[in-house]
């Protein structure tokens, strides 16, 4: 009886240590895809966010004031938890030659 409760126990430790790391590979993989298509539409890109964001992510592109922000957002295998992650960049003028 011990015997199982502790093989339990260890099970499931392993698969809440496992549902983190892969909470923390999404969450990078939010920042990437945040700061990305924030840089691609600040310069006048057209971007493809499904490319760039993970699987069933909601991308929202917002521009006010000279500034385009982008806020991803998507939910990890571990139930109720959502990582997010936010850019910002200043959109870039047509006749900016980058010096």
């Amino acid at each position: 009886m011990e015997a199982a409760i502790a093989v339990a126990s260890i099970v499931a430790v392993v698969v809440m240590c496992i549902g983190a790391i892969l909470a923390v590979s999404l969450h990078v993989r939010c920042v990437d895809a945040a700061r990305e298509t924030a840089r691609l539409v600040a310069r006048g890109d057209t971007v493809s966010t499904v490319d760039l964001a993970p699987d069933e992510a909601r991308v929202t592109v917002t521009s006010t004031g000279g500034f385009v922000t982008v806020r991803v957002e998507a939910d990890t295998a571990l139930p109720g938890l959502t990582v997010s992650a936010q850019a910002v960049a200043a959109i870039e003028s047509a006749d900016d030659d980058g010096s």
